[in-house]
């Protein structure tokens, strides 16, 4: 039996409140009969309650000492870690990632946490020499102060983990507007917040209908923006951002390509692409969707990806055996089966996949069977055009500098795999590949909460996330020069 529908709740001025909007139903898209969260969406007037919520809460966490702003975080990671499983399991049912990308997830929330509250026992500001006798000049960091935080479906509770914990610990308070596919891990995610003793108005989850929401980018009290999703949202928000003088960090689209060299460990980078490019069902700005792979291996590279994959289960997420589970709706999985079908109509070879498979028990989910299409021009649509969805194009390339090139061809720059034995190959991909993040022999997937995060050109814009990089956006410095009097 399915568990209850959760009553969705808004979390404004720390109490859980309900919505004053329209009706807001969360259901599976594995049985999209079945309701995991209902409630109702904030109103314009919540969205400006959490807007004042959070201004007025501004000073004192600010001036809280930043080791007791870390005590909550990790408190927070505990008892996310605590809940690892039960959550894992309510982000597989309301989203579609299999039950271990679910409980995975959960704890990469938890790990972000603990990073970033490792920040109060790193250094703080910097210090430099002054050309001039008896002073010296120190730049200190402080918080921007209200933060507007949008995140997307895909990734419930790691993206906003890794958006919010650096804007904690460094001092801002946040307003956060979640995917509205995705209401109750937001709830979840704030709840570990709250219990771990966060002050009233340090986050406000809000959750309104895209035009109530304007406040969030416009408003007078938002001093940054932070948002995940596609390129074309994202240049609209950064254009209203401008507007107002509001900076924005968004992290956007990506059409990320593996490269299999001659020297290629081929069975091992067959592992590494379908890994890429179908976990979490393909949808994740750094899946793996097209691949160049040199003639020379090119035989024996599709031959052990179509053996390897026919060997892949899909179908419910929550069943262990299953290493796909659906996509997030329908809509977008029918627009990437119609760009598979022009693609073949136009003359690429279907390799794998394809079409929409029955699975027992779940009628009208949003399944797709994970495709590979061999396609035989970069001009191809699959080899271009972001479709966020279990889709691999393949291209034969005649040499490494015909596959850097076709690597590099469209407006997106997010992430991208080499697959070679060879250091030079490695440092031409560096030259090569105006990419903001470089695989060599692993897939492109993937993130670490130590290290910058995000991409170039179309794929992003302002500063990456996580690492030092998110200190640079959540903080303002003040460079103070230091002197004594003459004597």
């Amino acid at each position: 039996m399915n568990p209850a529908p959760v009553e969705f709740l808004h979390y404004l001025g720390g109490k859980w409140v309900a919505g004053d909007g329209a009706q807001l139903t969360s259901t599976s898209p594995t049985r999209p009969d079945e309701v995991v969260a209902r409630g109702r969406y904030a109103s314009a007037a919540q969205v400006d309650q959490a807007l004042a919520d959070a201004d007025a809460a501004r000073e004192d966490w600010a001036n809280a000492a930043m080791a007791t702003r870390a005590a909550v975080l990790r408190k927070a990671a505990a008892i996310i870690r605590e809940h690892a499983q039960e959550w894992g399991a309510e982000l597989t049912r309301e989203e579609g990632k299999t039950l271990p990308e679910g409980v995975g997830e959960v704890t990469r929330a938890a790990q972000v946490l603990e990073y970033q509250a490792g920040q109060a026992d790193r250094e703080a500001g910097e210090v430099y020499h002054s050309p001039r006798v008896g002073e010296r000049i120190e730049v200190i960091r402080r918080p921007v102060g209200v933060v507007s935080c949008i995140t997307p479906f895909n990734f419930p509770i790691a993206i906003p983990a890794w958006k919010m914990a650096p804007a904690l610990i460094h001092g801002n308070t946040v307003v956060w507007k979640p995917a509205d596919k995705v209401p109750l891990l937001a709830m979840r995610f704030a709840s570990a917040l709250h219990e771990a003793g966060l002050p009233a108005g340090v986050v406000n989850l809000v959750l309104p209908e895209t035009p109530d929401a304007n406040a969030m980018l416009t408003d007078p009290r938002v001093a940054a923006v932070t948002f995940t999703g596609s390129t074309a949202v994202g240049r609209t928000i950064a254009a209203s951002c401008a507007a107002v003088g509001v900076p924005v960090q968004a992290e956007l689209g990506g059409k990320n390509p593996a490269i299999v060299l001659a020297d290629a460990d081929i069975p091992h980078a067959v592992t590494q692409v379908i890994n890429g490019a179908f976990n979490s069902s393909g949808q994740k700005c750094t899946a793996t969707s097209r691949v160049a792979v040199v003639d020379e291996v090119a035989d024996h590279f599709i031959c052990l990806l179509s053996s390897e994959l026919a060997a892949r289960r899909t179908g419910d997420p929550l069943d262990h055996s299953v290493a796909m589970g659906p996509m997030v709706d329908a809509g977008p999985r029918d627009t990437a089966l119609a760009a598979v079908r022009r693609s073949v109509s136009g003359g690429s070879t279907l390799i794998a996949g394809g079409g929409v498979p029955e699975v027992p028990g779940c009628a009208g989910g949003y399944f797709l069977d994970p495709t590979v299409i061999e396609v035989s021009s970069t001009n191809d649509e699959l080899w271009v055009d972001e479709l966020f969805a279990p889709v691999l194009a393949v291209l034969r390339v005649g040499d490494a500098e015909e596959a850097f090139a076709a690597a590099d061809c469209g407006p997106y720059n997010l992430s991208a795999a080499v697959f070679t034995d060879s250091l030079a190959a490695s440092f031409d991909a560096v030259d090569k590949l105006h990419t903001g993040m470089l695989h060599i022999n692993s897939e492109t997937s993937g993130a670490d909460p130590h290290v910058p995060f995000g991409g170039n050109g179309a794929s992003g814009f302002g500063p990456k996330e996580q690492g030092q990089a998110a200190l640079e956006f959540f903080t303002k410095t003040t460079t103070m020069y230091l002197g004594r009097w003459p004597r």
